[in-house]
């Protein structure tokens, strides 16, 4: 019976890949979510935006890797530290988001989140969908299609 109780509790939650950027603990939809990846090889894209760190082979496919720290405007990640990747796939493309690490799957009830505070840096109010409270921290829950609008509207 307790089992039956935590997947419906579970079915009714959102499931969210937990992830760190520039300190900052954040969550993207697991359905999203294609692959996780260590440290990779990547291949500076010539002429490409400032947030676009360049492409990878994935099994033959081509990943834009996409610096969530360049994109949301925080310091360079520190020498030496290398970043995971986050691989999703939008609008028929597979992109990876590079974070700082990559957590645990957690599910999230819906009802729990609350608005972006007021206080939320506009770079981050533009891609997040929300918050949740987790362990004393904020977590935001990232838009990844407005994560990865890279030079629209901004």
């Amino acid at each position: 019976m307790r089992n039956q109780t935590i997947q419906h509790a579970v079915a009714e939650a959102d499931l969210v890949l937990t992830l760190t950027v520039g300190g900052q603990s954040c969550g993207v939809p697991v359905l999203v979510v294609r692959d996780v990846l260590g440290t990779q090889t990547i291949t500076p894209i010539p002429l490409a935006p400032p947030e676009i760190e360049g492409a990878m082979n994935l099994r033959g496919r081509i990943v834009t890797a996409v610096d969530l720290r360049r994109r949301l405007g925080l310091a360079a990640r520190p020498e030496g530290a290398k970043p995971m990747s986050v691989v999703v796939e939008h609008g028929g493309e597979l992109y990876a988001m590079l974070a700082d690490a990559v957590g645990e799957v957690v599910p999230l009830s819906p009802d729990d989140r609350a608005a972006n505070p007021p206080t939320l840096d506009p770079v981050w109010r533009e891609v997040s969908r929300g918050v949740h409270r987790r362990d004393g921290q904020l977590l935001i829950l990232l838009d990844v299609e407005r994560l990865l609008a890279i030079g629209g509207g901004r």
